[in-house]
């Protein structure tokens, strides 16, 4: 016998994600829905001794009236009792501070026939609004258990698999429905459920409704529903509009029943007054500029002590290794390949640790939902969807997800367009790029005593791509012409201490997936590398090494540092290999940005992944520096390059910045391309992508070299 599988419904921000971790703890996995490429979140619910069931996380959802692809599987699996995540029993999870808009979805769930329970979350919020909610006078109102819930700390879980238990044992339906359809459908109602197979009277109106949506009905399905709404003459958008407000009105007398308000009339609650000000017009902008800047700030500030701890580790580790390893191709593998490349990221952990702090301290509070509302206002004036907003500040972790997370845009061009412009937003990868260049030529001085420089390069560069986001954004808008409207309707969640046990584990689950999604890229690369630029065709590197070697024996110079002679045979040597050719063939492309033929070996290799530009920068000057500054850090290898043609310092002002605006712009993660190739089934859009994204990248890039090399 299989499991049972509990379905966890809600509105978003009702906490039932909190609640399914809660349940499941551990045991826990991810995939996708069958047939879809939405995300699925699944995991194992001993509910007692003798029963283990299968708790399924559904999409958070209004109503069972889709409004995006998310939605739309949800109704989906309730409308079919064949689906495999069909629920023997649904928890709806409630905000118990907004009864009367989260009993909506309740309402619908429990009129479908599907057997539930209901979870009060949110007490304590509902408490400091002066509210006082009798969940016995509720349950006996619904017909259905009710249950009192923290979803933040596990309060009542017990509790809740006991009403769990019962209504698997012994289903609980309401009485009667909640909405009962008019006399002038109940001839369609019953016309449908004879030629279905129907029993249940909400079901048959869901397969007028939205037979179109549904999967599991195939086109003669369909088609049989539209001759029988065309012969009844239903109007199915009427009706569910009708059907709605007439829930509604059933829904206040249950909650004026079960609920008293002792907060006197007219008075805002804490969340109302401070909403005055950060949904400000003038003032909510504001607010926000002066957040983000003190996140970029105490990315430096705060990072720089552990930051620079880490790099003088790694290069100490690395230097003992070279004077205790026997001196070979393996130990080379090992400190100037691997160690080097993996070095190059691992010194970035202690930002991208802090940014994701700051992240999820804003979304734990609740006032990352006033940043999506006043972005809202921004985000129409160039033609995207006020949901865009979700996936764009998502991008500012990965790209990645944030694309999959425009399924829950209604209309198929604002989708379009937020996943062709999410990757402009700088995701965690190019964090490493920015800091290392930012640090080489922004001077780490203060602005009026409070603003750091680099901190203020940092913010520029993010607000770089959300303004280059929002410009292509308003481009393609006016290529691909559409008459859909797009509308965006948000709860906004009350304001609240942060989780700190949740804080903690997004931080770590955020910097071990960078850590290990990086960092095996990087090895990968960093071997190959290391093979590339240590061996070459023929005998071209040992005859690049008796050149040098042969100059140096004819000089009429009476000393010469041994030092000097092994970076220059490394130089040499590393030129002459195939990771030098490669860099020397692709080099006139690159040279109107500045960049040399080291600088294109990193480009090149970045394509799998744009973090790996600093490992390949740090095996490329580990190689070609001849092992005699092994205890050097990164940082300090870049800075010590010098041009050949002129002399001075390799990164320039005017180099460093065309590096960073060319990754502000450059489209070089290929599990972006792969995200938008699964969510548009297309790789045509994906092409688009990637040509338009690299010849901005090379456009913005050049003017930016070309203008501060005049000097």
């Amino acid at each position: 016998m299989s499991a049972p599988t509990i379905a966890l419904l809600g509105n978003p921000n009702a906490g039932k994600s909190s609640l399914f971790n809660q349940l499941t703890g551990l045991r826990q996995k991810t995939g996708n829905f069958p047939g879809v490429t939405v995300d699925k979140k699944s995991g194992v619910w001993p509910i007692d001794a003798h029963t283990t069931a299968t708790v399924v996380d559904l999409p958070g959802l209004y109503s069972i009236y889709p409004k995006s692809l998310d939605e739309q599987l949800v109704s989906d699996i309730l409308a079919n009792p064949a689906h495999p995540d069909y629920p023997d029993v649904a928890v709806v999870v409630v905000d118990a501070s907004n009864l009367h808009r989260n009993l909506l979805l309740f309402t619908q769930v429990a009129d479908l026939g599907v057997p539930t329970v209901l979870a009060l979350n949110m007490l304590d919020v509902a408490r400091q609004e002066d509210k006082d909610i009798n969940a016995t006078r509720l349950a006996m109102r619904l017909g259905v258990p009710v249950v009192r819930i923290n979803a933040r700390n596990g309060d009542g879980v017990d509790s809740l698999k006991k009403a769990v238990l019962g209504q698997m044992q012994t289903p609980t339906l309401p009485g009667k429905l909640f909405f009962d359809p008019a006399n002038d459908v109940s001839a369609l109602i019953a016309d449908t459920k004879e030629k279905y197979g129907l029993t249940n009277n909400y079901l048959a109106l869901q397969y007028l409704i939205q037979h179109d949506g549904f999967t599991f009905l195939d086109q003669p399905q369909q088609q049989g529903l539209d001759a029988l709404i065309e012969r009844h003459g239903f109007a199915e958008i009427k009706f569910q509009a009708n059907e709605t407000i007439a829930r509604y009105k059933r829904i206040a007398t249950i909650v004026a029943d079960a609920v008293t308000d002792k907060r006197p009339a007219g008075q805002p609650t804490r969340t109302q007054k401070l909403d005055r000000i950060l949904l400000h017009p003038v003032w909510g902008y504001v607010i926000f500029g002066l957040v983000l800047s003190l996140i970029f700030q105490a990315i430096f500030a705060w990072a720089q002590p552990f930051m620079d701890a880490i790099d003088a580790g790694v290069a100490w580790l690395n230097g003992q290794l070279k004077e205790s390893l026997p001196a070979g191709p393996l130990t080379d593998l090992l400190t100037d390949g691997i160690l080097a490349g993996i070095g190059g990221i691992l010194v970035f952990i202690p930002q991208i640790a802090f940014l994701f702090l700051l992240i999820a301290l804003l979304e734990e509070s609740g006032y990352m939902s006033r940043v999506m509302v006043i972005m809202d206002r921004i985000m129409r004036t160039f033609g995207l969807n006020g949901r865009s907003v979700v996936p764009l500040i998502s991008g500012v972790a990965c790209a990645v997800p944030a694309i999959m997370a425009t399924r829950s845009i209604g209309t198929r061009r604002d989708r379009l367009i937020t996943i062709l412009v999410t990757p402009l937003m700088s995701c965690s990868a190019r964090l490493p790029i920015y800091t290392i260049l930012i640090a080489l030529v922004v001077p780490n001085q203060r602005v009026l005593g409070v603003f750091n420089l680099q901190g203020l390069a940092l913010m520029f560069l993010y607000l770089l791509g959300l303004v280059s986001a929002l410009m292509a954004a308003y481009i393609l808008k006016l290529m691909l012409k559409t008459k859909e409207r797009g509308y965006f309707i948000m709860e906004l969640p009350t304001f609240k201490l942060p989780r700190w046990n949740h804080v903690g584990l997004t931080v770590w689950e955020s910097v071990r997936s960078f850590v290990w999604e990086a960092g095996r890229v990087i090895l990968a690369i960093s071997i190959i590398l290391w093979v590339l630029a240590s061996y070459g065709p023929g005998d071209t590197m040992q005859q690049a090494e008796t050149r040098v070697r042969r100059q140096y024996a004819t000089s009429s110079a009476s000393t010469t540092d041994q030092n000097e002679i092994e970076n220059h045979v490394a130089s040499e040597r590393l030129e002459a290999s195939y990771a030098g050719r490669f860099g020397h063939f692709i080099e006139p492309a690159i040279r109107p940005l500045g960049y040399d033929w080291k600088i294109g070996i990193a480009l090149l290799s970045s394509f799998a992944a744009r973090e790996v530009f600093v490992g390949t920068m740090a095996t490329i000057y580990s190689i070609g520096d001849g092992g005699s500054d092994a205890g050097v850090t990164v940082r300090e290898r870049l800075r010590q390059e010098r041009n050949p043609d002129t002399g001075g310092p390799m990164y320039t002002p005017a180099l460093a910045w065309s590096l960073l605006v060319f990754y502000v712009f450059a489209m070089m993660c290929m599990s972006t391309l792969a995200a938008t190739q699964r969510e548009t089934k297309s790789w045509f859009w994906p092409a688009v992508q990637l040509a338009y994204m690299m010849t901005l990248a090379y456009g913005a890039a050049f003017l930016t070299y070309q203008i501060l090399n005049q000097d």
